[in-house]
């Protein structure tokens, strides 16, 4: 009996998501990246809190909503103070999130990715854990494909040949990637 070989792929995004969305000033849609800045409002008791996005054309801002009309009670005091504050992780954590962006009217851009971690062959059996930190809708095959070198009708191949699955039990043809996924190639 093989015995698999543990593999780790790491999934690491060169810069956050571009919304696309109309530019009142470019009179067109044009694309806007993070500030990295969050927008804190009051509204007599109630909070308003945003995550400023400017055009690439213009630098004209948009302001992703995040939360609308919440209490400052229903928001834990250090979340809040990390909004004050312009917490970078937590910019970057809200400007990943491609829902959010599609939920506030945007069409998104995906930035390009790196996959981090051993080359490896198809010469013995493996099993492979492909991680991210952020969620971002790539299509699973994608990732194998291009970090193994396979074409499209190799992949298919290996699929149809029932050679590669997930722990997931999904069309690996189909799927999307979330934030963890083993796939076991013999």
């Amino acid at each position: 009996m093989q015995t698999c070989t543990p593999v780790t792929w790491d999934i690491q995004y060169d810069t956050s998501p571009t919304a696309v969305r109309y530019c009142k000033k470019c009179k067109q849609k044009t694309e806007y990246i993070s500030s990295g800045e969050f927008r804190v409002n009051a509204q007599q008791k109630n909070l308003d809190i945003w995550l400023i996005y400017k055009c690439t054309n213009c630098n004209t801002t948009w302001n992703n909503t995040i939360y609308s009309r919440v209490s400052p009670q229903q928001l834990d005091s250090s979340l809040l103070e990390r909004f004050h504050s312009n917490d970078e992780i937590l910019a970057l954590q809200y400007a990943m999130n491609t829902a959010l962006l599609r939920q506030n009217g945007s069409e998104i851009k995906l930035p390009e990715y790196q996959i981090v971690g051993d080359d490896v062959t198809l010469d013995s059996d493996l099993q492979i854990k492909i991680r991210s930190q952020y969620y971002l809708p790539i299509k699973l095959s994608s990732i194998i494909r291009r970090k193994l070198g396979l074409s499209q009708r190799e992949f298919e191949q290996l699929y149809s040949d029932r050679r590669i699955d997930s722990n997931t039990d999904q069309d690996l043809r189909k799927a999307r990637f979330s934030s963890e996924v083993i796939v076991n190639i013999s």
